[in-house]
């Protein structure tokens, strides 16, 4: 029975979080939810801090950056354990904020703008307001840290908005920097 009930709210907080199992890593300025089953008062919301740890009643600080939700889940169920018989954790992550991306140059709101899913570079600048008049958008340019260097990608806007062939809205990754010259 227990083990059902286990597994029926799992399946719903899976349904209603669909970033709590995937690949997704864990950084700085994330907001965590973890369930401790059971045990309401260990539950709660938590800030990944800028250091990459979080801070839970009984263990203390732990590193949460870098981890997927389920491998924090693990951690955490193994801290616990030192003080709860078989902890059941679940980590589900409610706000991406760790990843970022940059738009700036000749777009009506340059700033910085959270990747909350998968975006483009179009998608990126419509965020940022659009194009200002005199942007060159056959010539958006996308830095993006490969390792030590930044590698240099060029998009043709008006190639992507025409449906061109060949033309590619590039899906964006955290980091990555548009420049609208």
């Amino acid at each position: 029975m227990r083990l059902a009930r286990t597994a029926y709210i799992l399946f719903i907080l899976l349904a209603i979080h669909p970033l709590a199992w995937c690949d997704y890593l864990i950084g700085p300025e994330d907001v965590i939810e973890v369930i401790v089953w059971k045990e309401p008062d260990l539950s709660r919301v938590v800030l990944v801090r800028p250091d990459g740890k979080l801070s839970l009643p009984l263990i203390g600080d732990i590193k949460a950056e870098g981890l997927s939700p389920k491998a924090l889940a693990e951690e955490l169920k193994k801290a616990f354990s030192e003080y709860i018989e078989a902890p059941e954790v679940s980590v589900i992550v409610k706000e991406v904020n760790s990843a970022k991306i940059y738009v700036m140059g000749k777009v009506s709101s340059p700033g910085v703008f959270p990747l909350r899913s998968e975006t483009t570079v179009l998608q990126a600048i419509t965020l940022a307001g659009g194009f200002a008049e005199w942007a060159k958008k056959s010539k958006v340019i996308i830095l993006r840290k490969i390792g030590e260097k930044d590698k240099r990608i060029v998009v043709n806007i008006d190639r992507v908005i025409d449906g061109k062939k060949g033309a590619e809205d590039v899906r964006l990754q955290p980091g990555d920097r548009i420049i609208v010259p």
